[in-house]
């Protein structure tokens, strides 16, 4: 029986692994990318920061609602079971794969870039590049393994560097007084067709970049008091980060003016190479790696909650919740690895990555919908920390979510019909799974 006490996750984990993986599962080298990208696209300083702050703001609502469900439900595998106890089997089933998929891609990916990384700084390994992608995917398997405890106090340790990182680069970036940053004149086409288009494709990477803000959620079950720390950790996480990115930007256009960070492919190393010279490159290199260790780490243990919440309902193997000694889902864990090795070998992650986001926003947004709806439908549930300024919060929360939806839909049709053919695909096997159940 899945829930038997030999499968269950053990509650070990506390407020400092919730915040630590909230700021190791979202802050990566995104942000140290993608201002260039996003300056190219937008060309108005203003309009740049407000874009950051939007996709803030719009993080934040999200943290006020999946605070409460989260504290209603506190169960691994975060969106999937409020989304199946509010909409039915279907859309839980849908929505845990989706979700179960924009989760499982990272480790791939971010075990590749780390080995690239490292080639940077030790360009005599440049022939091992697959070798140190599979050796780091294999260290961290054994690392989680070994059990929670071990995983969690990596990520506070790296969850601490990066932030470190990140502070003293904008404290540098701020006290860089070498060149006079020229005036940057208002771009007076905001409204136009082409300039809404970019608004939305910067927004698209912008909550890509953000993605991982409801990381603690996936760890419900394991918290030792999910009604008290889900809420703080999810607040005051998605705060630390907001500000991070914000002032990130402003930092980097401090240094440098939007004409030169658009034409930048890694923004933060042509920052890093006027504030340190010919080193700046391999300071940047060395945050990089940092950030990428503590995302890895944390992409390594949600996976698997999501694959153990699936089985335990019926909709994986029943072995997927299998709990070791240590109290990581061990059968989970191993499912999802040999999925990272098989992308490492094949170590293509555009198409993968461009719908990230796309999926993110259906099954937040299907999350949202599930607050209203399980407000009514079942008004008993325990509830210890209640969203703010319910129902307004959530139905403008909603509101953002079909807007950006609407949005990534004109600006990436293509993706949008990725995902809707994901959904045609898996509803045949869901009434295969479903009969098996019964």
């Amino acid at each position: 029986m899945s829930d038997s006490p030999k499968n269950q996750l053990r509650k070990s984990l506390g407020l400092s692994f919730n915040i630590a993986v909230l700021i190791g599962g979202t802050i990566g080298v995104g942000i140290l990318r993608t201002p260039g990208t996003i300056a190219e696209m937008l060309h108005n300083y203003w309009l740049i920061l407000a874009s950051w702050l939007f996709g803030g703001l719009y993080v934040l609502l999200g943290a006020n609602s999946y605070s409460e469900l989260a504290t209603m439900l506190p169960k691994a595998g975060g969106s999937y079971n409020y989304i199946k106890r509010a909409l039915g089997d279907y859309a839980g089933f849908l929505s845990g794969w989706y979700d179960y998929i924009v989760n499982a891609i990272p480790p791939a990916f971010y075990c590749i870039v780390i080995s690239e990384y490292t080639i940077i700084l030790f360009p005599e390994l440049s022939s091992y590049s697959t070798v140190i992608s599979i050796a780091l995917l294999i260290a961290f398997v054994l690392l989680h393994l070994s059990g929670v405890k071990n995983g969690s106090v990596i990520q506070q340790i790296t969850s601490f560097l990066k932030v470190i990182c990140f502070v003293a680069l904008v404290i540098a970036c701020f006290m860089y007084t070498g060149v006079e940053v020229p005036a940057i004149k208002t771009d007076n086409s905001i409204f136009q067709i082409g300039l809404i288009f970019s608004f939305f494709k910067s927004l698209q990477l912008i909550i890509g970049t953000y993605n991982g803000w409801n990381a603690v959620c996936f760890f419900a079950e394991e918290n030792d008091d999910p009604g008290k720390n889900i809420p703080k950790s999810l607040y005051s996480g998605v705060l630390l980060v907001v500000a991070i990115y914000i002032l990130v930007n402003a930092a980097f256009f401090h240094v440098l003016p939007i004409e030169t960070l658009a034409k930048s492919n890694l923004a933060a190393a042509d920052v890093a190479k006027i504030l340190f010279g010919e080193n700046g490159a391999k300071i940047v290199t060395v945050i990089s790696i940092f950030s990428l260790i503590s995302i890895l780490n944390a992409f390594m243990m949600i996976p698997p909650r999501i694959l153990y919440g699936l089985s335990r309902d019926g909709f994986f193997i029943k072995q997927g919740t299998q709990v070791n000694k240590g109290g990581t889902p061990i059968v989970a864990l191993l499912v999802s690895s040999f999925f990272s090795l098989f992308l490492i070998c094949i170590g293509s992650f555009e198409v993968l990555f461009s719908f990230a986001a796309f999926i993110s926003i259906i099954v937040w947004g299907l999350a949202y919908y599930s607050l209203l709806k399980l407000r009514i439908k079942e008004p008993h549930l325990p509830r210890p920390y209640r969203s703010f300024w319910y129902p307004w919060t959530t139905i403008i929360a909603i509101i953002f979510s079909i807007a950006l939806l609407a949005g990534f839909i004109y600006s990436d049709p293509i993706s949008f019909l990725i995902i809707v053919a994901i959904a045609v695909v898996s509803y045949p096997l869901f009434l295969v799974l479903s009969k098996n159940k019964k």
